[in-house]
């Protein structure tokens, strides 16, 4: 039964009650600590009076370091589980299963006894852990009161977990427990600082201070990038900064350095587009700037790269022992969207393939996985359709970056038949003259998708097809020599065992002389043709393994097909809803324009003067919008910003006036600020990359016209 106010307010005084008796229990205490008066005899002279004085200054010491003691002690944080009980009775001193999010009961229990409690010696399992329940609490607004026991249906608080829990975990006295989903937040994380400490010395308590963020907040990421960085992502402005309040003022306590945020963003190709940028259409214009433009373009291209009208891009290997034909094609949205959302399925797929190509004894595959699988193929035949898309599915090589990103690998040459779709049929991967390099051509689109050609970010929404992949006959060669060297590795040990044995017989005498002619002979012959094959090896990869040429070699394909194509940037966008009232409309669109903000929908509160706008924000325009629209709006308006999709800069970063009406239009120089180039020169600069931009125009010396009297 819930309670009365009355009951409250008894409740509420019990307690003061109870805390005040507790604090003079302590003040008891500490009268009881203090040292006693001076009670040395007269007798003992100056040397008694020196040893009472000593005696008071170590009571006193003793004192100030109990006190200091309890001070640290009242000033230490620890984290409190905030859970709920769905069944049974939770109590305070049981020992209990910790099972994680991942925890899966089909694949542990057949390690446990049927039996078995959390107090027995369990073996190592996954995801698994066992744990006393030190103290329980009852969450009553900032006090805390302790329990020995709670009944379901209620929500209390657990002390001692910290230890034992990340994010999330489920409590339960039964290993066959499944564990509950973890918790979705609305908000994803997409900003991100690099922090250092101020003092390399403090570095150990940073990142100590970074793990019990981590573990105090369920929304913030923290990472190490490749170069070094310490790095916190965040959902937001506000979220960004009231992490690095926590991490200065309680988590590490120390002076930290915080870089400029990282906005992200993703690099894809369009379809060419019908109109230009004074919407003429293409093709029936004046040119006047156009071949200049295409000579400039075919310059940048080197030598030995074939590009195509259509796109296609045909490169060979430095060794000129195999060619690639790579083609890039813009995805369909609803094919992105989908890639995205299953991205933890295809990375079960991966894991899949690769265990049944080691042979492993892989467990078989659940049932339900399976029909996630063949569902996800499913939409994605529905949603590739057309003349281009025929028979594409069937044909993905694979998925980047990181094999389960948004970007899709093609096959489309004669005599390969792998596919990603190898776990559903559960065989193995086919032996072809392209076997053992066809994982260097998917670790070149791997690379190439990881980082686009524009500013070094990870592509989305583009599709590579290999159209054609010749091999010359020593390239051949090379690969069958790569096939068979484990076998011919074998043989010659065993020829090599041959050979030794009968000389060794001869020296016995116990062999006739035409074996020894024939094992004499043997000997040199094979020596012959380890260095002859050693002599090709050395000739064929003066440019380095020919595993990695063609890894190069993939990659300079995909990043020459995607430049071949209309590049685009995209943006992180925000959905923004603001509540303001009608005399601040207009400020608010105002504020939403400047930012390259849209709005997408506005609607009036029924019965009160509130309007609710709902509009989309770049993630790289949000930076001090909340502030700058309270401003404007005097308080009367209020945003709040949720990540929501991936959207494409319309403008292209690389345009320049080509036709008579742009070039009137925008000027010679088209120095009107370009969005999408802005934002890539960010970035580049960022990562110091080479940046194509005038810092001095027409340097000229200053005068002044009018004469000095």
């Amino acid at each position: 039964m819930p309670l009365t106010q009355e009951e409250i307010a008894q409740r509420r005084e019990l307690a003061k009650q109870r805390h005040a008796g507790k604090m003079a229990a302590n003040q008891g205490k500490e009268v009881s600590e203090k040292p006693p008066s001076e009670n040395s005899s007269e007798g003992t002279g100056s040397t008694g009076d020196k040893k009472g004085e000593e005696q008071q200054l170590t009571d006193q010491m003793d004192v100030v370091t109990s006190k200091a003691a309890k001070q640290e002690a009242d000033n230490k944080e620890s984290f409190i589980a905030f859970a709920r009980v769905f069944s049974g009775v939770v109590r305070r001193g049981q020992k209990i299963f910790v099972l994680g999010p991942k925890y899966d009961p089909a694949e542990s229990l057949h390690k446990l006894s049927p039996q078995c409690s959390a107090t027995d010696d369990l073996p190592s399992v996954p995801h698994m852990s066992c744990c006393t329940l030190e103290n329980l609490y009852l969450l009553m607004g900032r006090e805390l009161e302790e329990l020995e026991e709670v009944p379901a249906g209620n929500v209390l608080g657990i002390g001692g977990l910290q230890d034992f829990v990340l994010k999330s975990a489920t409590l339960s006295t039964s290993p066959a427990c499944p564990p509950f989903t973890p918790l979705n937040f609305e908000a994803t994380p997409i900003v991100r600082v690099a922090v250092e400490p101020k003092h390399p010395s403090d570095m150990p308590q940073l990142v100590r201070g970074m793990k019990l963020l981590n573990q105090a907040d369920p929304c913030v990421q923290v990472l190490i990038q490749e170069t070094g960085e310490h790095v916190l992502v965040t959902a937001g402005e506000v979220h960004l900064q009231r992490c690095l309040d926590d991490l200065k003022e309680r988590f590490a306590k120390i002076e930290i350095s915080v870089s400029a945020p990282i906005i992200p963003f993703r690099e894809t190709i369009t379809r060419p587009p019908k109109v230009d940028m004074v919407n003429e259409e293409i093709g029936k214009q004046q040119k006047v700037a156009v071949i200049h433009q295409t000579k400039e373009d075919q310059n940048k291209i080197p030598e030995g790269i074939q590009v195509d009208s259509d796109g296609l891009v045909t490169i060979s290997t430095p060794n000129k022992q195999a060619t690639l034909s790579v083609r890039a094609l813009p995805l369909p949205e609803e094919v992105t969207r989908l890639l995205e959302e299953n991205s933890d399925l295809i990375r079960t797929m991966e894991q899949l393939s690769t265990s049944l190509n080691e042979d492993k004894n892989a467990h078989e595959i659940n049932q339900k996985t399976m029909d996630k699988i063949k569902e996800f193929k499913q939409k994605l035949e529905q949603n590739l359709q057309g003349r281009k898309w025929r028979n594409a599915v069937d044909h993905i090589w694979s998925f980047g970056p990181r094999k389960c990103g948004p970007n899709i690998l093609l096959h489309k040459f004669e005599g390969y038949k792998n596919s990603v779709w190898q776990c559903l049929e559960n065989t193995e991967k086919e032996v072809s003259k392209y076997g053992d390099f066809d994982n260097s051509i998917v670790s070149g689109f791997q690379l190439a998708t990881l980082s686009g050609p524009m500013c070094e970010e990870p592509l989305m929404g583009v599709c590579f097809t290999v159209e054609k992949w010749e091999m010359n006959k020593v390239g051949e060669t090379l690969l069958t020599k790569s096939r068979d060297s484990g076998e011919c590795g074998a043989v010659e040990h065993q020829e090599s065992e041959d050979t030794v044995s009968p000389t060794s017989n001869c020296t016995v005498d116990t062999c006739s002389e035409n074996e020894h002619e024939q094992s004499s002979q043997s000997v040199p012959k094979s020596l012959e043709k380890n260095s002859k094959n050693k002599g090709e090896v050395l000739l064929t990869d003066c440019y380095g393994p020919f595993s990695g040429q063609l890894i190069a070699t993939m990659k300079e394909a995909c990043r020459y097909a995607l430049q071949a194509k209309p590049q685009r940037l995209m943006a992180a966008m925000y959905t923004c809803e603001i509540m303001a009232t009608a005399e601040v409309l207009g400020r608010v669109y105002a504020v939403l324009s400047k930012r390259e903000g849209r709005v997408l929908q506005e609607e009036m509160k029924e019965g009160t003067d509130v309007f609710i706008i709902k509009a989309v924000l770049p993630v790289a325009e949000s930076f001090g919008f909340a502030d700058e629209i309270r401003k404007r709006t005097s308080g009367l308006a209020s945003p709040q910003l949720v990540f929501s999709h991936w959207e494409i800069i319309s403008s292209d970063p690389f345009w320049v006036p080509t036709t008579e009406e742009e070039y009137l239009h925008f000027g010679e120089k088209a120095d009107s600020e370009n969005q999408a180039r802005k934002y890539m020169n960010a970035v580049r600069k960022r990562k110091g990359l080479y940046v194509e931009e005038k810092i001095v125009e027409h340097a000229e010396k200053q005068r002044t016209l009018s004469r000095n009297k």
